[in-house]
């Protein structure tokens, strides 16, 4: 992985995910290092983020290495600067990218004109670092990935897809219970039939997802940038909040998980994000280590013996 991007989960094997999980394992329980020493990352946000920009600055730090934050009007991605100037001016200053887009787009403009690294840190079509963050999570508390099945309710959207991507490549079963107007894309739904054709299940019929799950996962209804799409959002997601009679039909032993902000009374009631079988703040802070591996991988700091890159 050393020098390449990630702008997909799929830019990822499944080796690639096994190892960079064993490696945040690692990391995690190691804490502070120096293995990143003279490297720095530029963080570029067109949205601001609480977990993205915290996970990626501690990321760097806690590695040795330097972090600087690019707010949106600092740059003017597109606007006042054009995104292959952009990209031109921060391969002279940076080790790596890490940007945070509306338009994944931009992104791919970003990664054909830099000669660093560009990480995708959330655009509109995938959001590659939660799902890492999120298997992190699932495989500490279950100890495993192959054979479990996750359970999505909400909007397809770019959380959705990088998670069923992520799952079709690690042996998960995924599915995804979502209104009609608002279903994953057909190019990824092929793609992840592709890796495991048996494994992939899409409905609008939320109990019929959740029932016998290992992970029931939620998101939010409208994103940033869908604001006024809140009124009609709601209206068709009414009936797939992920309440206590819902998630009961899951496994005794499942756990929830959601990528946050939540909006609680919406698609989540508090009772469920506040139980007990609830892991949303430790996927939260898997962020940081599973990004800590990430940028250990890819700028190529993995020289200790963890488990992973570069021996």
């Amino acid at each position: 992985m050393k020098g390449k991007d990630l702008l997909s989960i799929t830019d990822l094997e499944a080796e690639d995910i096994r190892l960079l999980i064993a490696d945040a394992i690692s990391l995690k329980a190691q804490g502070w290092l120096d293995m990143l020493s003279g490297k720095s990352l530029a963080i570029m946000f067109e949205k601001p983020s609480l977990r993205t920009r915290v996970s990626f600055e501690l990321a760097m730090r806690q590695l040795g290495g330097e972090a600087i934050y690019l707010s949106p009007a600092e740059v003017g991605l597109g606007g006042r600067e054009s995104v292959p100037d952009v990209a031109k001016v921060l391969s002279r200053y940076v080790d790596a990218v890490a940007a945070r887009t509306f338009s994944h787009r931009t992104l791919e403009v970003l990664a054909e004109y830099s000669a660093v690294p560009v990480i995708n840190a959330l655009s509109d079509w995938e959001h590659p670092c939660q799902a890492l963050a999120d298997l992190l999570t699932i495989t500490e508390k279950k100890g495993e990935l192959q054979g479990l099945t996750l359970a999505f309710v909400g909007d397809g959207n770019n959380v959705a897809r990088s998670l069923m991507l992520a799952a079709s490549l690690t042996g998960m079963n995924f599915r995804i219970a979502s209104p009609a107007d608002y279903t994953i894309d057909e190019g990824t739904l092929t793609l992840a039939r592709s890796n495991a054709a048996d494994g992939i299940l899409c409905t609008d019929e939320p109990r019929l997802a959740v029932e016998g799950a290992d992970i029931v996962y939620t998101d939010v209804w409208a994103s940033m940038g869908q604001e006024d799409e809140a009124k009609k959002r709601s209206k068709a997601f009414a009936g797939y909040q992920v309440d206590a009679a819902l998630f009961s039909l899951a496994k005794p032993d499942a756990i929830f998980m959601h990528d946050l902000p939540a909006h609680r009374g919406e698609e989540v009631t508090d009772e469920v994000i506040d139980g007990a079988r609830s892991v949303v703040f430790e996927q939260a802070e898997n962020r940081l280590h599973a990004q800590k591996a990430l940028l250990a991988a890819i700028l190529g700091g993995l020289e200790i013996p963890l488990a992973g890159y570069y021996r």
